[in-house]
């Protein structure tokens, strides 16, 4: 006999359509989009943010998006991507009660509040830090301050912690969650197409010129200094940055740093792409994600998914799914990323090749496996 489906409730600081907070963003509609597919209801609870920057945002409001019901909490306070939502607790009295909830994401105010409410009317909820759960980068001392006081009873307080790569599950383990808590999901990768559509090389006025792209937020610590600086030994090579400004200053630094190094002309920012960007990875040559940390890194494997070469750090999650199949994998170094970078462009054979291991491994990688996997833990919860 079929098992009964489950009401499952996601809560998130930011839900679709706001993609300038990143991959995350498409993670969780497709999550949700595909457990819908497998009979399941999916409540969204959200706040209003669309953007990392600006003010306070929007009244609630109400959608389905992809079969899931999304509540768009109205957010009169907020710092970057966290928002204060003073409806939620009223809102989730008045709606129907789920079988088992997914906290999405850290130190913001609507998980920590989300979750405490489950605790108190014994709703079981998974918890997933989205790559945000060791500090990082600003105000790392305040964090840990936080994560061992006010925020410390979201993952202790959860019925399972959902790591998306093994880089993630150390992070947990490293901070004393135990084992048997934590659970393993990678993300699905979306198939992107594998012909060049030239969409991304007309935008750039870019023939025949070897092309390396990166996809995402430009932000401090995704090591876009080291692409810039690999330019001077790359001649006639460019450099396409795709993705939302993530409001630090970064872009102004990069080119700064193009100018010094007399490469401004072939580092090409395009900003955030106005759809998703599948149809953009068949164009380059190289695809390159140097963090110096992500959880997964979605573009990446979107991009191995079109048939690109990756050069990733062994500092993101997607470089375990990628090793020695569709990437080279390299150290946080300037040296390591640089050499990378010119070995597969001198070598279009070796591209060849690891660029077709890398789109069969991505295509092991579906969505909907990814859901049914997804499925497994919920049961297990409610069990």
């Amino acid at each position: 006999m079929a098992a009964p489906s489950l009401r499952i409730a996601f809560v998130a600081p930011a839900y679709w359509p706001a993609e300038a907070f990143g991959g995350p963003v498409w993670v969780l509609r497709s999550l949700a989009r595909e457990l819908v597919a497998r009979g399941h209801a999916v409540d969204v609870w959200t706040t209003t943010l669309s953007t990392v920057s600006g003010s306070r945002t929007g009244k609630s409001s109400n959608a389905y998006i992809d079969g899931a019901h999304v509540r768009y909490l109205a957010t009169p306070v907020r710092y970057r991507w966290m928002g204060y939502t003073p409806t939620l607790g009223r809102e989730l009295r008045r709606a129907p009660r789920p079988d088992v909830a997914h906290v999405f994401g850290y130190r913001d105010p609507i998980g920590y509040l989300a979750a405490r409410r489950f605790r108190r009317t014994g709703v079981p909820y998974a918890f997933e830090a989205l790559g945000m759960f060791r500090p990082k980068l600003r105000k790392q001392r305040l964090k840990r301050a936080l994560d061992a006081t006010v925020f410390a009873s979201l993952p202790r307080g959860a019925a399972v912690v959902v790591a998306a790569s093994e880089i993630e599950r150390r992070e947990y383990l490293d901070a004393g969650v135990p084992a048997a808590r934590v659970a393993l999901r990678p993300n699905g990768v979306p198939q992107a197409p594998r012909a060049r559509s030239g969409e991304l090389r007309r935008a750039l006025g870019a023939d025949t010129e070897q092309l390396i792209l990166y996809v995402g937020r430009i932000a401090e610590g995704k090591g876009l200094e080291l692409l810039v600086r690999a330019l001077p030994r790359l001649p006639a090579v460019l450099l396409a940055l795709v993705g939302p400004d993530d409001g630090h200053g970064t872009p102004a630094r990069l080119r700064r740093l193009a100018s010094e190094l007399g490469v401004a002309d072939r580092v090409r920012p395009l900003g955030q792409w106005p759809t998703q960007p599948l149809s953009l990875y068949a164009d380059a040559d190289v695809f390159a994600l140097p963090s110096a940390h992500e959880n997964f890194g979605m573009a990446a494997a979107e991009a191995a998914s079109a048939g690109v070469p990756v050069v990733v750090t062994d500092r993101c999650g997607v470089a375990e799914i990628l090793r020695d199949a569709g990437a080279l994998v390299v150290p946080y170094e300037q040296h390591a990323v640089e050499s990378a970078l010119g070995r597969l462009l001198a070598d279009e054979a070796l591209r060849r090749t690891i660029g077709a291991q890398g789109a069969v491994r991505a295509a092991e990688y579906s969505w909907p496996s990814v859901a049914a996997l997804q499925e497994e833990i919920y049961r297990r919860v409610v069990g």
